[in-house]
């Protein structure tokens, strides 16, 4: 991942709603969750959610999928080990290796590869 890329996946977790829609994702795993249902559950107006995934899409934190009428939301896993990877690239004085079992384990029960 580049610098860039680091900062629009940053940037999109800096702001309350779009975390707890993340942290929401996470917590859900693979299936996901519709759009109006992330609405509901965290009490934001469907305009407003469709914004805030919007910007967590573009920053491939999160993917969605059609099913029947409704849109399906879920954590983008392939973006957010990236965005993991990358904080912890320069760990351990430039041998990530050494954090790789901080990735794995973080990463084992949501996220399998």
């Amino acid at each position: 991942m580049e610098i860039p890329a680091a900062v629009g996946a940053l940037g999109a977790l800096a702001q309350e709603s779009r975390l707890k829609v993340f942290r929401l994702l996470v917590r859900s795993g693979p299936s996901g969750l519709a759009a109006g249902d992330i609405a509901r559950k965290l009490h934001v107006p469907g305009n407003t959610m469709s914004s805030h995934l919007a910007i967590l899409s573009r920053a491939q934190l999160v993917t969605s999928r059609k099913e029947g009428r409704s849109v399906i939301y879920a954590v983008d896993l392939e973006g957010t080990r990236e965005l993991l990877s990358f904080l912890l690239e320069d760990c351990c004085r430039g041998k990530p290796h050494l954090c790789a079992p901080l990735i794995d384990s973080t990463l084992a029960d949501c996220c399998p590869t």
